[in-house]
């Protein structure tokens, strides 16, 4: 579950980064700022859950 919010919050960023140095491509800024909120939630969730993997 770790490595998925990882790479969640890795395309997230690098959306954020190819919109914001792409005009055309505004869109994937929202798509970069969605997966980011989704990817802090879940962390949120599993943070407050106390849930412990082994």
């Amino acid at each position: 579950m770790n490595l998925l919010l990882i790479i969640v919050a890795v395309v997230a960023v690098v959306l954020l980064f190819t919109g914001g140095f792409v005009s055309a491509l505004n869109w994937l800024i929202w798509v970069g700022i969605i997966l980011l909120v989704i990817a802090v939630i879940a962390w949120l969730l599993r943070a407050i859950g106390g849930r412990k993997s082994v």
